[in-house]
């Protein structure tokens, strides 16, 4: 009998993968990035969508191609190392900044609005019920596709598509002129803006998720599996460039309704609240509270899947735990978490990118082993240079690094590095250069 599954099956499974990556980062910061780009918008966008949505696009392919898991994508690095990057990002993806960051925003934009004099009480009571509630589907771990792609997310996807005409076809104010950084550097600053949705971290991390949701479906083939998992990926990819080409607009369209908003999730409100009255506020908190929950769910469902797989716990356990965690760090505050997480982002966030780079090029390393260990070194090393910049220390002295001053002095050494590697020979009887062919994981 052939393994397959339907076609509002492998819909579903897209639409799950979407609304996984779709959470608090992916709605603030484009209308920020369009408010800020004006008429530099559209270059501006494509970095953008080069980082937030190429890049998980291409770390779902990568992790289909590394054999659907993590220990696919990191064999030719020591066990221990790879354990300790698997164990950070799901710390940063999970509990210690873009979980809490979810149901902050959840708040700020969903909740917030609607009360009078809100104080820490409110967040408090809001962050226990919201993670939950998250708590409760992640616990139903066997039938996230059901419950995410087939009822939560379809009523998310109305309501963006809903706004995105309404901004098309009434805009609230003309195109203005760039500010800041996108007078001079528009694509590059669309490009670092990108990382602040986190979701190459979470490409890398959902892809054994996902699998894991293919295989209780019944598909036991592993060339199956990988290819509805890159058709998971492409359907998310494809939901996630409309929405930020839309809010993208929307920001830069601003003007007339949001001038002077601190930040995007103010020129949200005030747009939405000027096409739609009253009522839009309505409309606002449905798309924020589910966008954040949805993702809320995808973060915890991962990373107990894989915690759970380190130790003595199970994955019920680590849900409850990580729920609660969440929880807890959120009442830290919005403004005060994003700080803390741009400087990590910086620094990590081009490992990542090597790594999935790396996947793609193995195939012509003849040492994988040293070319893994020395590129991702490197691209950490001058990353840490970028995020040193970025929190505020005194790197003057790294000017002369070749684009340092566009936060991105990582990678030419990176790349020089990954030509290197290509040219150190294979130790006599090694067979590690083998192409990517092994087991899902």
């Amino acid at each position: 009998m052939k393994e397959s599954l339907k076609v509002s099956d492998i819909l579903a499974l897209g639409f799950m993968t979407f609304a996984f990556f779709l959470g608090a980062g992916n709605i603030i910061f484009p209308p920020q990035a369009g408010f800020l780009a004006g008429d530099h918008t559209f270059p501006a966008m494509l970095g953008f969508l080069t980082t937030a949505v190429g890049l998980p696009l291409i770390g779902i392919v990568a992790v289909a191609i590394a054999g659907g898991g993590w220990k696919g994508l990191t064999r030719d690095l020591p066990t221990s190392v790879a354990t300790l990057m698997a164990v950070l990002i799901f710390i940063i993806i999970g509990p210690a900044f873009a979980a809490p960051r979810a149901g902050l925003v959840a708040y700020e934009m969903g909740f917030k609005p609607f009360l009078t004099d809100a104080g820490q009480f409110e967040l408090s009571l809001f962050s226990v019920v919201f993670f939950a509630v998250a708590m409760f589907f992640s616990l139903s771990q066997g039938k996230l596709i059901d419950t995410i792609g087939k009822l939560l997310t379809p009523a998310l996807f109305a309501a963006l598509v809903v706004l995105a005409i309404a901004v098309v076809v009434n805009p609230q104010g003309d195109v203005a002129a760039a500010q800041g950084a996108y007078v001079d550097q528009a694509f590059a600053t669309g490009f670092l803006e990108g990382y602040n949705t986190m979701d190459t971290f979470a490409a890398l991390m959902f892809g054994m998720l996902i699998v894991d949701v293919i295989r209780k479906k019944g598909i036991k083939s592993e060339a199956k599996t990988c290819q509805y998992l890159i058709y998971a990926g492409v359907i998310a990819a494809t939901g996630l460039a409309f929405v930020y080409v839309s809010l993208f607009y929307l920001g830069a369209t601003a003007t007339g309704v949001a001038a002077g908003a601190a930040n995007g999730g103010a020129i949200l409100s005030a747009y939405v609240m000027a096409l739609f009255g009253p009522a839009g506020q309505i409309i606002l908190s449905t798309i924020i509270v589910l966008a954040c929950l949805t993702t809320v769910i995808g973060l915890v469902s991962a990373c107990s899947d894989y915690f759970s797989s380190l130790v003595k716990v199970s994955y019920r356990q680590w849900v409850v735990i990580l729920s609660i965690a969440c929880a807890v760090v959120a009442n830290v505050g919005l403004n005060q978490l994003i700080a803390v997480s741009v400087p990590v982002l910086f620094g990590l966030y081009p490992v990542a990118i090597a790594l999935i780079a790396l996947t793609f090029l193995r195939r012509f390393m003849p040492n994988p082993a040293i070319a893994y260990r020395v590129v991702l070194s490197v691209s950490l090393v001058f990353a840490l240079f970028d995020a040193a910049k970025i929190a505020g220390l005194d790197v003057s002295a790294l000017n002369v690094l070749p684009l340092f001053n566009y936060g991105m002095a990582w990678l030419l050494p990176t790349v020089i590095a990954m030509v290197a590697v290509r040219f150190v020979p294979a130790p006599k009887g090694d067979s590690s250069q083998a192409p990517l062919n092994g087991k899902l994981n």
